[in-house]
């Protein structure tokens, strides 16, 4: 016997584990593209990362957890603790970012790497926050 309610209850949840899917990857593939970067990047991504402020204690970690959680990301693995982990780094770059833009500083973005070697400006805060609401869908379809 066929049930409206049924029906579109299980397409809607179809809808979202498939939009979670596509948000996982999406960021995923963002995050391992900024790690590899930086990684290819070497010594000029160090510069660019202490010009940016980045606490010197983290700047040799940040690549390697870009692509660790990229991984895990695009792998789907944990996705839910995952995308809020991305979520949060997404924060403390953006909280970085919106320091040095406070007190007027205009540094080489160092986010992508030699890739992305652009003043930083107002676009990079908007992407950063378009990319936290894509982890935040991420981490909520995920489940």
């Amino acid at each position: 016997m066929w049930r409206p309610r049924h029906c579109c209850v299980r397409g809607f949840k179809n809808f979202v584990v498939t939009v979670g899917l596509l948000a996982s990857v999406a960021l995923g593939l963002i995050f391992l593209a900024a790690g590899a970067a930086k990684v290819v990047s070497g010594p000029v991504w160090t510069a660019n990362a202490r010009a940016l402020g980045a606490p010197k204690i983290v700047i040799p970690a940040v690549p390697w957890l870009e692509i660790a959680i990229g991984a895990l990301l695009c792998a789907r693995i944990a996705p839910v603790p995952i995308a809020l982990a991305a979520a949060a780094l997404l924060v403390a770059f953006t909280a970085l970012l919106l320091i040095r833009l406070g007190h007027g500083d205009h540094p080489a973005c160092a986010c992508f790497g030699t890739w992305s070697a652009t003043p930083l400006g107002w676009s990079h805060v908007a992407r950063n926050v378009a990319l936290i609401g894509i982890a935040l869908v991420a981490s909520v379809a995920g489940r």
